[in-house]
């Protein structure tokens, strides 16, 4: 279940982030929704981990390989002697490499952002489109109904102009 409350303004958003902190609601159910970008800890304090660069690298480094075992293990596999020249030439297989390098990280790219987007989403999410026109969401994911009853007067008292679930969207 999912409970989304919005809010006027970024201090009333990040006051009902504290009370949600402060009434033991685990950080990383917390999420801030907002249509212009917000300064990073304003609203959740919490640090996320710096992982998706790491996915880029990781796939140009596995590009570079593949694409330098392609274009090398081609040239050795079939030989053509053209007299004293190397049978593995540097630019051409510098070129294949560097082309499978920046073809896998892009495909690194675009999956690592659309895992960190949660893209696709089977499922639907609690979405107000006042969050469009300038409104803060923080939306909390919970488990049982006691909690999102609990959640839903915690971001009452903290000031939200209106307090939405997933169940309403269905």
């Amino acid at each position: 279940m999912e409970v989304l409350g919005l809010f006027r303004n970024i201090e009333t958003a990040a006051e009902g982030v504290n009370n949600l902190l402060g009434e033991n609601i685990p950080e990383d159910t917390v999420t801030s929704l907002s249509s212009v970008p917000i300064p990073k800890g304003t609203v959740i304090k919490r640090d996320h981990s710096a992982w998706f660069q790491w996915v880029t690298l990781a796939g140009g480094v596995i590009g570079a390989a593949a694409g330098f075992l392609l274009a090398a293990g081609t040239a050795m596999l079939y030989p053509l002697y053209t007299g004293d020249k190397p049978i593995i030439s540097m630019f051409p297989v510098g070129i294949i490499t560097y082309e499978f390098a920046m073809l896998f990280a892009i495909i690194g790219t675009i999956a690592g952002m659309l895992f960190q987007m949660r893209l696709p989403c089977f499922s639907k999410k609690a979405y107000d489109p006042e969050i469009t026109t300038g409104m803060i969401g923080i939306s909390v994911i919970c488990d049982t109904e006691q909690e999102r009853d609990k959640i839903s007067g915690i971001l009452d008292r903290s000031g939200a102009v209106r307090i939405r679930t997933d169940e309403e969207v269905k």
